[in-house]
């Protein structure tokens, strides 16, 4: 089989590092390069054409939902392996959804990796063996369904939507996205009126529910739920 060649994406220094170590302890396998959010896993797959992204969910900026939906888009030849300490169907479903076709737990032993390395590389979805066949057979049942309210949203808006979630003023997100913050304020209105939601922190409700960010990120870029003056 020929170099399965890797791009990791997590947000800690420390689980890339452990990933990395078990990834060259494989044959054939190299890892090619890091990033830390969405935005850069998109980027160094533009730069190195990987086999496999191994991805993280929970990411500040764009998560790694966002990120695997992108990579499916504009590279179809690389393979999405979602890392998660989440075993919740609803995560999986998402991820599958998103064009991920594989689904690990980080607590998962080596062979589990290898395994869904070679899974992926020949075509096949490979999920984690605790976690039950029912998801497939749910996601082959209703994979044509818009049963996701986030397809309800556009690219755009689902950015805008993690962004509003994780506390940051709509001057910040306007400025993150090069956006005006008249524009953030109709992405914003428009999306709660997509989504049927009036009010900010039910914006924060639903992004978490939904795995767009975990319910211990609002606030950490200093407001919290509740606190919208900024907005």
């Amino acid at each position: 089989m020929k170099p399965i060649r890797i791009v990791l994406v997590d947000d800690h220094a420390l689980v890339r590092a452990g990933i990395r170590t078990l990834c060259e302890s494989l044959d054939g396998v190299t890892v090619v390069a890091e990033a830390t959010d969405g935005h850069q896993a998109v980027e160094m797959v533009n730069a190195h054409h990987p086999d496999v992204v191994l991805m993280d969910i929970t990411m500040k900026g764009m998560n790694g939902l966002e990120a695997t939906a992108r990579i499916k888009r504009d590279f179809p030849r690389t393979r999405v392996i979602v890392l998660s300490m989440r075993a919740a169907e609803d995560y999986v479903l998402h991820a599958l959804k998103a064009g991920a076709m594989g689904y690990l737990l980080k607590d998962s032993v080596m062979p589990e990796l290898e395994a869904a390395l070679n899974a992926v590389m020949q075509g096949e979805v490979y999920l984690n063996p605790s976690i039950s066949k029912l998801v497939v057979q749910n996601y082959l049942q209703h994979s044509g369904a818009t049963g996701n309210p986030l397809d309800m949203l556009t690219p755009r808006q689902r950015e805008i939507l993690q962004l509003v979630a994780e506390g940051h003023s709509t001057k910040d997100i306007g400025f993150r996205l090069g956006l005006s913050v008249k524009t953030v304020e109709t992405h914003r209105a428009r999306i709660m009126e997509r989504l049927g939601i009036h009010d900010i922190a039910g914006l924060v409700r639903f992004a978490i529910r939904v795995g767009l960010v975990s319910s211990d990120t609002n606030g950490s870029s200093g407001n919290r739920v509740g606190d919208f003056e900024a907005f």
